[in-house]
């Protein structure tokens, strides 16, 4: 955290790239290698320029590029430090020469997520917030950007500081009455009261994991599987729907020996279609593999694709609650996955049994804040135990020190290890 560190920002290959540096010696050091002194610089400024290079034996400057420099003052930057950042000419060689010139005069190479680190650790940002700024960066679709958005503007944050000061006021009552401990008879918190809201607060986390669900189906791609018996389309149809020879079509059976899988995105929602092995009584041993990895991936998908074709019965495959089942009766006057007939209506058939959310909706989508969540509510089952059981108030009141404790994990209000930053940030890419 003492340490300047520059990094470049920017996909390489581009017309142009964006070099950060942050730290309390950012502009010392940019001034060493720009055209003129910026350490007096206006924050919110932008400034034109060379980035130059002194000749170690006549200290004769040379240009190496014709640049832009965005000043921003501490606190106010993203990262909560003095900081810049460098707008060049995209050349490789552009690049890496500023780069060495930084760390020339001072710079450090930033690590993975070293600069939304520093922006966690100055107070810019809580931690469930810096991980929302990868998320960002990874969406690819519109639902996966709009869940990013909503957790990077604090919306998920806001909620658990909600609960926890429900959990704090309680906590508070309950550690009162302690003080008070030779008045057995005195009680601060009223046992009614603090059932119904431990139950609130439980129903509220309970709904919070469950989203998880929906948020990883969402972030990863829903899971759709294509299942039926052999040479009824179902290659054909993965080829249809993602519009390219993805899976071999054939008119022999058992062609299918292991899971095909591709991604579309309708309607903003991405969609991981498995086109599986055709489900028949075989004694071939690597066909009967690939079935049985059907029936695996028919588990776990959120949508199935049962297909059949005239006089084929449907497979006869388990199913959840949880999902949605289509059916499919390929080559009829309705639907022929060869020809393109019939897929629009099922298109939008799979945007309809996509998991549905509103702009208002918290959806969780990180594994842990899940797991967090999961902890959470296992002990605030644990409490509303004790207080049907009027278990006494100091040890309920460790009860709820210990959700708050997990709560605050989400968040980083609560210390984490090193150890466990380090292993949160090294998913960011090295500008950010």
């Amino acid at each position: 955290m003492t340490d300047t560190i520059c990094a470049l920002a920017t996909a390489p290959g581009g017309a142009l790239g964006i070099i950060r540096i942050s730290g309390h010696q950012s502009l010392e050091i940019l001034s060493r290698v720009f055209s003129r002194d910026l350490t007096e610089s206006l924050p919110n400024t932008i400034h034109h320029g060379h980035i130059i290079e002194y000749d170690a034996a006549s200290q004769h400057p040379t240009p190496i590029d014709d640049v832009l420099v965005s000043i921003f003052r501490t606190p106010h930057s993203y990262t909560g430090e003095d900081s810049a950042e460098i707008s060049c000419h995209g050349s490789t060689y552009i690049l890496n020469k500023v780069l060495e010139l930084l760390v020339k005069h001072g710079c450090r190479m930033a690590g993975p997520g070293e600069f939304t680190q520093r922006a966690y650790m100055n107070g810019k940002l809580d931690l469930s917030q810096a991980e929302a700024v990868a998320d960002l960066i990874a969406s690819t679709n519109e639902a996966t950007h709009r869940m990013a958005i909503s957790q990077l503007r604090g919306h998920f944050s806001s909620r658990l500081a909600q609960l926890r000061e429900q959990l704090l006021r309680l906590t508070s009552l309950l550690e009162l009455e302690l003080d008070f401990s030779d008045h057995e008879d005195l009680q601060f918190a009223d046992r009614t009261e603090l059932m119904q809201l431990a139950q609130d607060i439980e129903a509220e986390v309970s709904r919070l994991a469950a989203s998880f669900q929906t948020g990883n189906a969402l972030k990863n791609g829903i899971p759709v599987a294509i299942v039926g018996a052999p040479n009824v389309g179902k290659s054909t149809l993965l080829n249809a729907l993602v519009g390219e020879e993805r899976a071999i079509v054939s008119d022999q059976q058992g062609t299918t020996r292991d899971a095909i899988e591709d991604t579309i995105t309708l309607a903003g929602i991405q969609f991981r279609f498995i086109d599986t092995a055709g489900i028949r009584h075989t004694s071939d041993q690597i066909e009967q593999m690939g079935i049985e990895r059907s029936m695996a991936a028919a588990r776990k998908a959120r949508i199935i694709l049962m297909m059949t074709e005239p006089g084929v019965p449907y497979p006869d495959i388990p199913t959840d609650d949880h999902q949605t089942v289509i059916r499919i009766e390929n080559k009829t006057e309705h639907f022929q996955a060869k020809t393109g007939l019939g897929l629009d209506a099922l298109r939008q058939q799979l945007i309809n049994a996509a998991p549905t959310y509103s702009a208002t909706d918290i959806i969780i989508t990180n594994a842990r804040h899940y797991e967090a969540l999961v902890r959470a509510r296992k002990v605030l089952l644990r409490i509303i135990d004790g207080i049907g059981t009027s278990l006494s108030g100091d040890l309920l009141a460790e009860d709820l020190r210990q959700v708050l404790e997990i709560l605050a994990e989400i968040t980083g209000g609560q210390i984490l290890p090193q150890e466990t930053l380090n292993t949160i940030f090294s998913h960011f890419c090295v500008g950010k």
